[in-house]
Parts: structure tokens; sequence; C-alpha cells
């Protein structure tokens, strides 16, 4: 294991869907003892067979010996299911141990579990990720993080497996604040690219040179060079999902009843997702926008 690493050996991990799975085999190749819990136990078996670590019956079970419990789920019930219930997490962490929180999910919850974690000497860290399946197959997510610096300096080098950048952006919560920002911006951005392309169909473009040319100037995007070209050629079976999009953007827009931020722009792009799933899509990936132009 590289010194870096050397401070905790034992970690779990609680949830391996698209990108627990990959981050927590990055654990297992850095040298960590991972542990793996899923509510579907055979995934959590091949995960072990693949990577060699042990599979858990429940989440209590994962976290018995770790010294951070990493989770990774789908929302905020599914988050308190794993940490905060009778044979969740928590109820089987030591004393000085830290609990991280993967999963895009509301600041509200952040601080409720950093209570529930704290009464019991339990570290914190809501710590939501940027980089979709490609960034965690590769090992180059970005990480935004709340919490206390003690806690945050005791994991970010074991964060440090799976993450090309890793940011304590403030206090509990703060990771969650900064994911939504960073989901506002895509939104807004998507659409915006939707109606360029469509406009560069329209006007009969090539649009794959259009794409070209002015990825290449101020409208360059990681969108752009990601998803241009799909969504000029009606493609849209993977990525990250409409259904995942929409339970983040109603994340942002539940939280502006708290800051009093406005979010026009974002309220109507989430009624257009409401209407790709109206069509069946919600399993699509978010570039699919331009469909309700195109057809």
């Amino acid at each position: 294991m590289n010194d870096k690493h050397a401070t905790v050996k034992n970690v779990a991990f609680v949830g391996l869907g698209t990108m627990g799975y990959p981050m927590a085999g990055h654990l297992a190749a850095k040298g960590f003892e991972v542990t793996v819990y899923n509510r579907t136990s055979a995934r959590a078996e091949q995960w072990s067979r693949e990577h060699g670590g042990r599979a858990a019956a429940t989440p209590a079970e994962a976290a018995k010996d770790a010294g951070i419990v990493f989770v990774c789920v789908g929302n905020d019930d599914d988050v308190r299911q794993v940490t905060v219930s009778d044979d969740g997490a928590l109820s089987a962490m030591s004393e000085g141990c830290i609990l991280v929180d993967h999963t895009t999910a509301s600041a509200d919850l952040a601080r409720e579990l950093a209570a529930a974690a704290n009464a019991k000497g339990i570290g914190f860290l809501d710590a939501p990720v940027s980089g979709g399946q490609a960034g965690a197959e590769n090992g180059v997510l970005t990480i935004m993080v709340g919490g206390e610096q003690s806690h945050y300096d005791a994991a970010e080098p074991v964060m440090d497996s799976y993450a090309r950048s890793v940011r304590l952006m403030g206090e509990t919560g703060a990771g969650q604040l900064t994911k939504m920002v960073n989901q506002i911006c895509i939104a807004g951005l998507l659409q915006g690219l939707s109606e360029g392309i469509n406009f560069a169909q329209c006007a009969g473009l090539d649009v794959e040179a259009v794409l070209e040319v002015i990825s290449k100037g101020a409208a360059q995007s990681w969108q752009m060079e990601n998803r241009g070209t799909t969504m000029a050629a009606d493609q849209f079976e993977f990525g990250f999902a409409v259904n995942w999009m929409r339970k983040d953007l109603g994340l942002c827009l539940e939280e502006t009843k708290n800051n009093k931020a406005l979010l026009p722009v974002t309220a109507l792009v989430d009624q257009f997702y409401a209407k790709i799933q109206q069509r069946g899509g919600g399993r699509w990936d978010t570039s699919s926008l331009i469909r309700l132009l195109n057809s």
C-alpha cells in the first residue's frame, strides 16, 4: 500500500451501483482491505470474486471493522436505510471512524447524518461526485466535500484512489450544495446545446463540422465534446439517466426554499425532462433534451 494511504487499512463500501462498483474496485486495487454491501447480494458477491474483498450481509456487518465507511446509493431515503436503520452502518461503527456519503442527496440529510454520527463520536463528510460512469471507472472523479477539516484530512488520501480532484468546500452540507451548482449548470448547458444543434440541423449545416469549429472557441464544454455528436445522431441509450437528473434538479429546487435563489431556467429544464420521462425516456442520457425539438 502506498504510504499516502497508510493511516487507514480497512474500509467498507456500501452501494455497488454504476458508480460504487468501480469506485470500490479502485480502493481494492490500491491495497485497502475492502468489505462491500449491496442491496442485491449477488452483485456484492460478484464484486468480491472480481476484486478479492469480502461481501457482507448488512451495512452494519460491512462497517464493523472499517476505519472509513463509504456510501453511494440512490437518494435520501436509501442513505438513511443503510446508515441509521437498525442494521445500518452507524450501528456498528466505532468512535473515531468516519462515514463518507458519496450519494447526491440533500444538504438537510447531510446535516442530519452529521448530527447522528457526531453523537457517537464518528466523523461525517458529505462528498458527492461528478464525472459519471466513465469517471468512476477511470478513477478520475471530482469530489466536492462538506465537513470538518480533520475528517477531510483523514479521508482525502483514501478518496484519492478514485478521484482526479478532491476539495473541501466548507462545513457540513457544502459538498451537496456544490453538487447542486454542478447540476444546475449542466441542465442549462444541455438545453442550450440541444437548441444549437437543432438550429444547425434546421439550417442544413454539417453538424459535425459546426461542433468541431465552435468547440475550439468560447462555446466549448465537456457536454459538447462528449455528447454533441451523439445528440446529432439521436443516440441516448447510455450515460447519466434523465430519472437521476430529475432527482438532482428536484434537490436544487427544494433547496431554494432555504436560500431563496432564483432558478427559472432550471425549473423550465426540469419540466422538459418530465416530458422526456412521459415519452418513456427515463433511462435515456440527459442529452436527450434535443428529442423535444426534433421530433
